[in-house]
């Protein structure tokens, strides 16, 4: 049984989703600017002081970064408060989401959490946070749709969780950015098999600082990967427009035996995804990018839970120190004590999915969603997703580059996307790409197979 102590802000929503969410009233709105951040988490440090209080962010410059270069770890220095493990576990169980006390348990003797000082580096440009403001008033959900959104985070002060979720969909991670991707599963048996490498470029539409609500299509994010290994996969691509109505998202294939560009016809949710070579679904990708018109969602409450956080650490180390056989090494990782909220989803009537259940723990700063539980068809605690926010004060952010996977707690294999440890460039600050980048016909051109 899931028990939470609800926080300041946080409610119980009982009611049935309705059709249409009305954006907040101006006096509701105007606590971005007093009690709440201008993202909307609570300002202010809990009780015992162990979330301090948010005073900004982190904006200070890491000595020797370059654009395009390794992300070093601003806080290396630190220490770990304590650790976790097996046994010692249920000292902290309320802080301890389904999926991590699992991988305790299945993993007693390699597995664990340390937890150093709670760092709220949360911050993004002055007009994201100006947008984020209007959106408050404005924003709206018809059909589990945002419109009157553009620019900031739409639902600063959640109502719902479908609005909690839309939050994270369209968290700031900037303009467009390039990153080398590299996908590697974990089997059973302990080894590691690398699903694909490869080129990619990604933009947000919705982030496009000379844009607007009025002129906004609805094309949210942009993707473009071009595979270049293994080598039974070079040459393929993948090009990709999300639409936040999802009946408008486009997804296209280079598929080299075919020399031909063909679109997905449905490119969404429990789908696996090519780029992984069929490891991941598409709406595990950065812990939750699917339909919201899939599940019923609520937002169960606001809580302190430890969380993957400021994960330059995991950045800055090799490959081979930060993957042991059956999950990342724990002394590669940086948790953290932040208030998330969390979100569950369950599977809508007359629809499907390999997940009918699911929980999500949303960082309360960033909106990112760093830790997701998924039970399958049979009621069993089924996967443990994970995504590692990493501290960019040349954006400025803290966001997850990417870098996202999950554990199958039943089977023992497990995925790390963007595996960017030993890559020379770690998420690179890119000007605003073409817009042909993400076409079909880009993609054909591309194409050298």
């Amino acid at each position: 049984m899931f028990k939470m102590k609800l926080l300041p802000l946080a409610a119980l929503l009982l009611a049935a989703t309705p059709a249409v969410w009305s954006a907040v009233s101006a006096d509701e709105a105007a606590k971005l600017k007093t009690e709440l951040t201008p993202l909307g988490a609570e300002k202010a440090a809990n009780k015992d002081g162990s979330i301090p209080a948010w005073t900004g962010g982190y904006t200070t410059p890491i000595p020797g970064f370059k654009n395009g270069g390794k992300r070093a770890d601003p806080f290396a220095a630190d220490k770990p408060l304590y650790q976790v493990t097996a046994k010692n576990m249920e000292q902290y169980a309320d802080k301890l989401t389904d999926g991590v006390k699992a991988m305790l348990k299945k993993y007693p003797d390699s597995f664990r959490v340390d937890v150093y000082p709670t760092r709220r580096t949360a911050s993004a440009p002055q007009w994201v946070y100006d947008n984020t403001a209007k959106n408050a008033t404005k924003a709206e959900l018809k059909d589990l749709v945002p419109v009157n959104a553009y620019g900031g985070i739409p639902f600063p002060i959640p109502k719902s969780g479908a609005e909690a979720m839309w939050n994270h969909v369209l968290r700031w991670r900037g303009e467009a950015w390039h990153v080398v991707v590299k996908g590697v599963q974990g089997t059973s048996d302990g080894k590691q098999v690398v699903t694909g490498v490869g080129s990619g470029d990604f933009q947000m539409p919705y982030y496009f600082k000379d844009g607007s609500a009025e002129k906004f299509d609805g094309n949210h994010w942009s993707i473009r990967i071009l595979t270049t290994g293994p080598a039974l996969r070079a040459g393929e691509g993948i090009v990709g427009r999300q639409n936040v109505n999802g009946d408008k998202t486009q997804v296209w294939v280079y598929i080299t035996g075919q020399r031909r560009v063909r679109k997905v016809p449905n490119a969404c949710c429990d789908t696996p995804t090519p780029n992984s070579a069929g490891v991941a679904t598409f709406d595990q990708t950065d812990v939750f990018d699917g339909r919201m018109d899939r599940f019923d969602w609520k937002i169960v409450g606001k809580k302190e839970m430890l969380i993957p956080y400021n994960g330059n650490k995991l950045l800055a180390a090799s490959e081979a120190e930060a993957m042991l056989p059956h999950h990342l090494n724990p002394n590669a990782m940086r948790w953290e004590l932040h208030r998330v909220w969390v979100v569950e989803a369950s599977v809508a009537a007359g629809k499907r999915h390999l997940s009918p259940k699911r929980r999500y723990y949303l960082d309360e700063d960033t909106w990112i969603a760093t830790l997701a539980d998924h039970w399958d068809a049979n009621g069993q605690l089924w996967q443990m997703g994970f995504a590692n926010p990493v501290v960019m004060p040349d954006l400025p952010g803290t966001t997850s580059p990417q870098q996202f996977g999950f554990y199958d707690l039943l089977s023992g294999a497990w995925y790390y996307d963007s595996a960017l440890n030993d890559a020379a460039e770690q998420y690179k600050v890119m000007p605003r790409y073409p817009d042909t980048t993400f076409t079909p016909e880009a993609l054909a051109g591309e194409s050298i197979r």
